[in-house]
């Protein structure tokens, strides 16, 4: 089983759809600098104090986007929760930076 990409644009369309569950696995400096609303902050580098209980944090059987800067993070991020059961993760590409450039100049980069 694998994930599927998401283009920025798709991401800003479903962006207020509270069937959908958002991560974002940056720094928590990175989510102060550029974030987007709605997203659950699950830093990759504090994977040893939540990964345990991504159960708890997350329903395997919601559609899961993941972001990152630039989409090689959060793809890590599908990967594994692809390999503890989640049956609909979407990695988006591009990540934060992609967003900024394409959808809403007003979200900073860095």
């Amino acid at each position: 089983m694998s994930f599927s990409q998401i283009t920025v644009q798709d991401l800003s369309q479903c962006l207020d759809n509270p069937n959908i569950q958002f991560v974002d696995v940056r720094e928590g400096w990175e989510v102060e600098t550029a974030a987007l609303p709605s997203f659950q902050n699950l830093p990759l580098s504090e994977f040893s104090e939540w990964g345990e209980q991504i159960h708890s944090k997350l329903d395997c059987e919601t559609e899961t986007l993941v972001l990152c800067h630039h989409g090689v993070r959060s793809a890590q991020m599908c990967a594994w929760l692809v390999q503890q059961g989640f049956t609909n993760v979407k990695n988006i590409s591009g990540g934060i930076d992609a967003y900024s450039i394409a959808v809403d100049r007003s979200i900073p980069r860095y």
